[in-house]
């Protein structure tokens, strides 16, 4: 009898971390890694910094060479759409017709860019989530000076907006909020951000897409069209010191590209079996598990995270890899309590299974400032930001919910300040705690780099 493999539906960073993992923590038996993409699993933060900018090629994103991969002994499914899945059965079933039974299946399909009704088909409108996408646009930024319409001013169209003005692009930052990436790092630290993108030249609006113009896209009027302006409902206004000024605001901006970075959405879509919750992702408990013997990991799961006492979905690159290990350990400590020796004989690990209670961490590279942060900044109810230099973009940020201190931010900081931080929020302290805490990591040393 052939054993079942391990499946692993996803060949990014969270997907080949759980397959990597796997095999560290001594799975024997077939590991199967299929990825819907044609590409080898590489690193996507790049995608919106370096790559766009042109200073790194394709190949300095892969996160494992096929060399590499070859000790793994996978059974490599690129280019490969997983289409359904089984829960009790734990069968998925593939693009090509296929139909995989498991022994397991460990989901880490992360999430598929947003667009905008009316979008499709316009020559000159992108996306921004793969390889591909960040090839095409940086391909199209690569000659002269171009107008280019970013809509969506959180941190992937704060990150294009500035890789697109050191390229000498014209840009304009079009938000729904008024400051850019409030929602994920607070007001007050989104005004630096606006003083500074503003400071480089981006031009900051606010207000929602009403639509697009085009003109043909050649001579003869046939084919689909080419974007040359965006439209703003009710007018869109000018933003104006991180804040949106009154008035009447110009409602067409124009436009030779437009980059839609509006959020994304788990790519959760081709997991139909009621048995699984896929609201806002894939729902989990503590160990990542969203049934027996099918784990998630990365941007699409949502889990019961031990500290903070609620479901959280992280869309950050650490997570990816650190909950990845974690499905793969979970998973594998399932699989010995079913069955402690295999149908081939390989014995199945026998280890605990743990809760997985990371301490989120992020960053964004805007210009030559890094914003790095701990914990949760997004969804608090209380912030204190500490300014420490405001010509420089140097700040502090402590974020709170429920009375207590869940995030820490640092923008212009060294690394090693913010690690001396992250401390405060690791578990999560009380505000007052955390605040005298803050203050005494500030004073202890200087805070340039």
């Amino acid at each position: 009898m052939t054993a079942r493999p391990i499946a692993v539906v996803g060949a990014s960073a969270a997907g080949l971390a759980a397959a990597e993992a796997l095999r560290r923590f001594g799975w024997r038996g077939p590991l199967t890694l299929i990825g819907d993409e044609p590409h080898l699993p590489y690193d996507r933060p790049p995608l919106s910094k370096q790559l766009l900018h042109g200073a790194w090629e394709p190949e300095k994103l892969l996160l494992r060479t096929k060399d590499q991969l070859d000790p793994l002994d996978l059974d490599l499914r690129l280019g490969t759409r997983a289409t359904g899945l089984d829960v009790a059965t734990r069968t998925l079933a593939l693009d090509g017709g296929e139909k995989l039974a498991c022994a397991g299946v460990i989901i880490a399909t992360g999430v598929a860019a947003r667009s905008l009704p009316g979008a499709e088909g316009i020559a000159g409108v992108h996306t921004l989530r793969t390889l591909d996408d960040a090839l095409t646009l940086r391909g199209l930024l690569a000659g002269g000076g171009r107008r280019l319409v970013i809509v969506g001013n959180g941190v992937l169209g704060c990150e294009a907006a500035a890789v697109a003005r050191e390229l000498g692009h014209e840009v304009t930052l079009v938000g729904i909020e008024e400051i850019p990436m409030a929602a994920a790092v607070g007001a007050e630290v989104g005004a630096l951000l606006a003083e500074e993108h503003r400071a480089r030249g981006v031009q900051l609006r606010t207000g929602a897409v009403d639509g697009f113009e085009t003109a043909p896209a050649d001579p003869s009027g046939t084919g689909g069209g080419q974007v040359t302006a965006v439209r703003l409902a009710n007018g869109g206004t000018p933003a104006s010191a991180g804040v949106a000024a009154g008035g009447e605001g110009g409602s067409r901006l124009p436009a030779d590209l437009v980059l839609l970075a509006i959020g994304s959405r788990p790519a959760v879509e081709w997991l139909a079996d009621p048995a699984l919750d896929t609201t806002d992702g894939l729902r989990c408990d503590a160990y990542c598990a969203a049934a027996p013997g099918i784990y998630a990991a990365g941007d699409v799961a949502r889990w019961d995270h031990p500290h903070h006492g609620r479901p959280l979905r992280f869309e950050h690159r650490m997570n990816a890899t650190e909950q990845g290990m974690a499905a793969a350990r979970n998973l594998l400590a399932e699989l010995a309590a079913e069955a402690p020796v295999a149908a081939d004989g390989d014995a199945t690990p026998a280890q605990e299974r743990r809760p997985f209670a990371p301490v989120p961490y992020f960053w964004s590279d805007q210009y030559d400032l890094k914003i790095q942060a701990y914990g949760l900044t997004a969804g608090a109810d209380r912030i204190e930001t500490t300014v420490l230099d405001r010509a420089q973009r140097r700040a502090v940020a402590l974020y709170g919910r429920d009375g207590r201190a869940v995030g820490v931010l640092a923008a212009g900081l060294p690394p090693r300040r913010l690690r001396a931080l992250r401390a405060v929020v690791a578990t999560p302290l009380a505000w007052d705690e955390a605040r005298e805490q803050i203050r005494a990591a500030l004073a202890s040393g200087p805070d340039t780099p």
